[in-house]
């Protein structure tokens, strides 16, 4: 189980930093032909600016996964101990895996779940109605990064447990 855990982890970063780097080709090539079309051509279409909005919100969501993967994140308690006895480096990795716990689990939960219950009242559920205007797309295919980063930061979270020295972590996760 440990193995399935830390090989899963591992996958779902290579696969986010793949979806990270796709993300901003496609922000930078929208942005590129927003700028060009508007400055050479006085017309430029109305769709880059939403795309490239997207791909940012995307490029962010995931790579908050791939910061917390690696432990470049913003973690808390390092500033108040920073040289970590053993019971210190327990009680701050707990502290961490509670403020973790507490922001992505409701956020989860309300991604499926309405505040009165009810999966048709939920985050997921209530984008699905809508559509972008200038994309005609669903809306929900757009914010689905929110669950499923939600989701690839708690399969991380898993992995610290399953591994909390950190030893067996990818050689890519190393090498960063």
């Amino acid at each position: 189980m440990r193995w399935f855990i830390l090989s899963l982890s591992d996958a779902l970063n290579k696969l986010a930093r793949y979806a990270v780097i796709a993300a901003l080709c496609i922000m930078f090539l929208t942005v590129m032909i927003q700028v060009l079309a508007r400055y050479v051509f006085s017309s430029p279409p109305i769709w880059t600016e939403d795309i490239a909005r997207y791909m940012m919100v995307w490029t962010g969501l995931l790579g908050a996964t791939i910061s917390f993967k690696t432990r470049t994140d913003a973690v808390l308690l390092d500033s108040v101990f920073p040289e970590r006895p053993s019971l210190l480096g327990w009680f701050a990795e707990t502290v961490q895996s509670v403020a973790v716990l507490t922001f992505t689990l409701p956020v989860l939960y309300f991604c499926f779940v309405g505040l009165r219950g009810g999966f048709a009242k939920g985050y997921l559920a209530r984008q699905a109605g809508l559509t972008a205007d200038t994309l005609g797309v669903q809306m929900v295919w757009i914010v689905s990064v929110v669950p499923l980063a939600m989701i690839v930061i708690l399969v991380h979270l898993a992995a610290r447990w399953a591994d909390p020295t950190g030893a067996s972590t990818s050689a890519e996760t190393e090498i960063q």
